[in-house]
C-alpha cells in the first residue's frame, strides 16, 4: 500500500508536517528571491553547516528532516515549481485588486505552498488554509494572514 510522504510525516515525532511545510515555504521564498531551481535551493539550504547555522534563527531548524520529511518538502517545492504558472494564475484570479508582484515574497511563498497542497495533495483543505494563515501571522503580518485566508477561502468556494 502506497503511503504519501504527507501521511508518513503525521506519524513522525521529531518533525511535524507543519514544520516540514514551514521549511518548504522557506525554500520557495529563497527560490523566488535568489532565482534558484529546486535542486539548487535544496543543495544550498540543506548543506549541513548552513542548516546547523539556522538553529539560532528559528526553532524549526532544531532537527534535520529525515527521509520522509525531506520527501514531503521536495514534493511540495518541486510540484510548486513545475506548476508555478497554474498556481500563480490561481493567486491572480483570487487576489482581488492585487497583482502577485505587489505581494510580499513571504505572502507569495505561503500562498504558493498552500495552493500547491490544495491542488496536488490529499491534505485536507482546512489544514492547508489554517497552517498558511498561521505561517503568515508568524512570518508576515496580521493583514497578510487575513489576505491569505481570503484568497484561499475564495479559491475553495470558487473551485471546490
Amino acid at each position: 500500500m502506497y503511503m504519501s510522504p504527507a501521511f508518513l510525516l503525521i506519524n513522525n515525532r521529531n518533525m511535524t508536517r507543519m514544520t516540514a511545510r514551514q521549511l518548504a515555504v522557506q525554500l520557495l521564498f529563497s527560490m523566488e528571491i535568489n532565482h534558484l531551481t529546486p535542486d539548487e535551493v535544496f543543495a544550498l539550504f540543506f548543506e549541513e553547516k548552513h542548516y546547523q547555522s539556522l538553529k539560532e534563527e528559528d526553532l524549526i531548524f532544531q532537527d534535520f528532516p529525515d527521509e520522509a520529511q525531506m520527501a514531503y518538502i521536495r514534493e511540495i517545492v518541486e510540484k510548486t515549481d513545475r506548476n508555478l504558472e497554474e498556481i500563480d494564475a490561481v493567486i491572480d484570479r483570487y487576489s482581488k485588486d492585487w497583482k502577485k508582484e505587489r505581494l510580499s515574497k513571504t505572502t507569495l511563498a505561503i500562498l504558493r505552498c498552500a495552493i500547491c497542497e490544495l491542488l496536488y495533495t490529499d491534505i485536507p483543505d482546512s489544514v492547508s488554509v489554517d497552517e498558511a494563515v498561521e505561517q503568515a501571522k508568524r512570518y508576515d503580518s496580521p493583514k497578510a494572514a487575513a489576505f491569505i485566508n481570503g484568497v484561499l477561502g475564495s479559491f475553495i468556494r470558487g473551485e471546490r
